[in-house]
């Protein structure tokens, strides 16, 4: 019997297991599962597809719950070029779960589908002895027109441009987890700037501001930046990561530093990988800027299929993803 990792399923056991297994071919699917795809794409109409989107949300602080409920699953639809415009909602709760907390985490997703435009349609609420903390399955959807379709795939020459919120996600839980080991280097105050932090860890608003800007774009989660390898892969290059552009909150610095993590391959849900023709990568930063969100251009796909990490003069290959820190972050909370 082989064992799964933990963690999101492997791309090889994708392809072996989950990819031969999907139904009746539909004609109406442009786009369907696909490694680095994180949306689908079907056929709406003559000028438009709809995007849909699906993501878990469980192992977060029950304060950010209702948040990410929303932000998983919508952000996968907005890196396609979609504003979320529906959402269907299973909610699971264990055992004692208060009627406070329903209403908290209801009054949370209702404020960000108001900020977005966005209507829940349906789903399910239940409580449930087999479950072990509040889960939340959502699925998003929405409609683009077929010329604003943007698709995780580059092009020689491209440049790839970064939100600064790389290794956000794993700060902010360890700030919540594993606050005691936190207190060996961070004050209080500074803990607690890294826990309201997590209402960045979205990338809705940079990727409705970048679209017009950008071929495609993509969601740093679960394996961070080694998503350059997963377009990379589907686009048939390369790239070249310089990493003395990387921009770090200097908390999140200091907690990769503590932990002795590089910041290439650490959870960094929130984070833009946009990726962008190179005459626009200067409108796209400044108007990043201008609303708020600081970015910075990390590097270039090449023609050549090596993936090169600049670093200190050197070059190495750029690290792949194994396993991501976050997965051993969440397993040792549960114990």
């Amino acid at each position: 019997m082989t064992e799964l990792p933990p963690g999101k399923l492997r791309n090889e056991v994708l392809r072996e297991v989950v990819f031969p297994n999907l139904g009746v071919e539909d004609p109406q699917l442009i786009y369907g599962p696909r490694e680095g795809f994180d949306s689908a794409v079907l056929e709406y109409d003559a000028n438009h597809y709809l995007i849909v989107a699906t993501d878990p949300t469980l192992g977060v602080p029950e304060e950010t719950f209702g948040f990410f409920t929303y932000h998983f699953a919508a952000s996968d639809v907005a890196v396609f070029g979609a504003r979320p415009r529906w959402l269907v909602v299973d909610l699971l709760f264990p055992e004692g779960t208060s009627k406070e907390l329903l209403s908290r985490t209801m009054r949370e997703i209702n404020a960000e589908c108001r900020k977005y435009g966005s209507t829940i349609i349906g789903g399910h609420t239940g409580v449930y002895p087999s479950v072990r903390e509040p889960t939340a399955t959502t699925t998003a959807m929405g409609i683009v027109r077929k010329d604003e379709l943007r698709l995780p795939l580059a092009e020689p020459g491209d440049r790839i441009v970064v939100t600064a919120k790389v290794g956000l996600e794993f700060a902010v839980s360890s700030a919540y987890f594993r606050e005691g080991e936190l207190r060996k280097f961070l004050s209080f105050r500074e803990i607690e700037i890294l826990r309201k932090l997590y209402r960045l860890e979205t990338v809705v608003p940079d990727a409705l501001v970048a679209r017009p800007f950008v071929r495609g774009m993509h969601d740093a989660t679960e394996g961070g930046l080694t998503a350059l390898h997963e377009i990379a892969d589907n686009s048939g290059l390369g790239f070249r990561v310089y990493a003395e552009r990387l921009h770090l909150n200097p908390l999140v610095r200091k907690v990769l530093n503590f932990y002795g993590l590089e910041p290439w391959s650490v959870s960094s849900s929130g984070t833009l990988i946009a990726i962008t023709p190179p005459e626009n990568v200067n409108s796209l930063i400044e108007e990043l800027h201008k609303n708020g969100i600081m970015a910075f251009e990390l590097g270039e796909f090449t023609g050549e299929k090596e993936r090169i990490l600049v670093e200190n003069g050197e070059e190495r290959e750029f690290p792949g993803f194994e396993t991501d820190p976050y997965v051993r972050l969440y397993g040792e909370r549960k114990e």
